[in-house]
């Protein structure tokens, strides 16, 4: 939320361009204020293009009253980023650009931004069936150690990695989009609005009530379709 002694998103974003960039080729607003999602402590990210720069980086800066995240490239080292970012499956590059309001226009941002449009429609690559092997290994790891652990403190812990991993399973055997901290919710929400629910459901009874019941159920019905837990006759690196 903007606060009245401080300027907008947008009047912040031009006078933070203007002063610590006034020779930049073209700027973007993005993030949660373009979204319509700000809270009291969201940040601007700005996103930077100079042709002169040799090299892109990353710098924080608190101005005009805001957090600025500011991403800076130059015309083509966004892309080593765009590549980074969607083969982790976690796209946060290429939303940035996608959804960002031009602050300062260059002929070849239309081109740019297409390229980040694109690249979120295609979604992430396939994973593999080792892949998926793999995943379901240690899937199955953390939830036979949730499912026997006793300790509370160590179970909390055990139900994190579990979150983490069953949402990353769900997404990427769907061919959709991760992410992290907030983003998971968001990305599962974007792929099925129920089984989001029904996750978060499940994590929340566990913090409150120590139920591991939901937890156990969704994380088996995650695995069945692809051959339920994996344990026995699972290797890594063996040579024949």
């Amino acid at each position: 939320m903007v606060d009245g002694k401080r300027p907008s998103p947008l009047d912040a974003a031009n006078l933070f361009i203007n002063q610590y960039f006034p020779n930049c080729q073209a700027a973007l607003l993005a993030g949660s204020v373009v979204r319509g999602e700000a809270t009291d402590t969201s940040d601007l990210d700005i996103v930077i293009f100079d042709q002169n720069l040799r090299s892109s980086y990353r710098e924080s800066f608190i101005q005009f009253g805001w957090y600025i995240e500011c991403f800076v490239h130059n015309f083509s080292s966004y892309k080593e980023y765009f590549e980074s970012d969607c083969k982790r499956a976690k796209p946060a590059m290429p939303k940035m650009v996608s959804e960002g309001i031009i602050l300062k226009h260059d002929d070849r941002l239309k081109e740019i931004k297409k390229e980040a449009k694109d690249l979120l429609e295609k979604g992430p690559e396939e994973w593999s069936a080792e892949s998926i092997k793999v995943k379901r290994y240690f899937l199955t790891d953390a939830l036979d150690d949730f499912k026997g652990c006793i300790n509370r403190e160590e179970g909390i812990l055990i139900a994190n990695t579990l979150a983490e991993a069953t949402s990353e399973f769900v997404l990427r055997t769907n061919r959709k989009w991760t992410g992290s901290s907030k983003w998971v919710l968001r990305a599962l929400k974007n792929y099925d609005e129920d089984f989001a629910m029904s996750f978060i459901n499940a994590f929340d009874t566990y913090y409150k009530e120590n139920n591991k019941e939901l937890i156990i159920r969704i994380v088996e019905e995650v695995l069945e379709p692809f051959g339920g837990s994996l344990f026995a006759g699972f290797s890594m690196g063996k040579h024949k």
